[in-house]
């Protein structure tokens, strides 16, 4: 069994009292628990202070550009649709550089999973707003405040029939590794949006005042009704419901590429004289 020394990465170069440090610890408590080890998933991750979080583990990474986590991480799911696919994005990274490649991705429906460090402002580059920034906010670059409407992604993702969408917050842990574990066991494309306090640059969505609004969505609310689903990611304010929202079954992408269906591609026998040969089309 795994256990939480083997995940045991870099020390992280985050502020003190960034959510991250709380991510980072469910993470690997969830992944302990699911009984995997380092070895067994890839994680995939862009630019920004989330996209540091590989660095302080120890698993199988990739470290990308800028909003292109999913294009890798498509690239390593159909090359090995045996072994599970993680992304960890900032809400800049994933939202903002990255957002035509999460509707994509959703839409294709690949057994992937996006975990969403969402402090609402870009933390790695010093302040500026990100889509979900709330409008009007003030920001190091935009002193009068952010000028455009703020980005809603679980209305988005549910828009979009994603498969699995959730909230957790880096304050409350237990729910946070119940929302990790749920979603990797999950079968389809899958994203969880942690709200993260960013201590440095974002004095409004701090953990008080995540505090004063998050609340556990209970056992009467129904996550397979899409339409219950869609109202209830509209709630945002006063009120903010964690928890899963919505969560539904499509055909995932792998199975409709008849080829890996019994063997992954990276397993599969290379011949170099049918690469020459295709080539050789090209030429004619």
């Amino acid at each position: 069994m795994p256990s939480l020394d083997d995940y045991k990465g870099r020390t992280p170069a985050w502020c003190p009292g960034c959510g991250n440090f709380s991510i980072l610890k469910t993470f690997k408590e969830a992944m302990v628990e699911l009984g995997l080890a380092p070895h067994q998933f890839m994680l995939v991750s862009g630019i920004g202070q989330a996209g540091k979080f590989p660095h302080y583990l120890k698993c199988n990474t990739f470290n990308g550009l800028h909003g292109r986590s999913l294009p890798v991480a498509t690239g390593f799911r159909l090359a090995n649709n045996k072994m599970p696919v993680f992304v960890v994005s900032g809400d800049g990274d994933c939202y903002g550089e990255g957002g035509n490649h999460l509707m994509h991705g959703i839409r294709r429906n690949l057994n992937i999973k996006y975990f969403i460090h969402d402090n609402q402002i870009y933390g790695l580059t010093k302040g500026q707003g990100s889509p979900t920034t709330m409008e009007g906010m003030p920001t190091k670059n935009l002193p009068y405040g952010v000028l455009s409407n703020q980005l809603n992604p679980l209305s988005l993702a549910i828009a979009l029939n994603c498969t699995f969408v959730a909230r957790g917050f880096a304050g409350d842990q237990e729910q946070l590794k119940y929302l990790i574990k749920e979603a990797v066991n999950h079968e389809g494309f899958a994203i969880v949006d942690i709200l993260q306090p960013c201590v440095s640059f974002n004095k409004v969505n701090t953990y008080e005042w995540y505090k004063q609004r998050v609340y556990h969505l209970d056992n009467t609310y129904n996550c397979q009704s899409r339409a219950e689903a869609f109202a209830k990611s509209l709630e945002w304010g006063d009120r903010i419901p964690t928890g899963i929202l919505f969560k539904c079954r499509r055909p995932l992408f792998e199975e409709k590429i008849p080829f890996i269906q019994d063997t992954p591609l990276s397993s599969q026998p290379f011949d170099i004289s049918k690469v020459g040969k295709t080539l050789q089309e090209f030429f004619v």
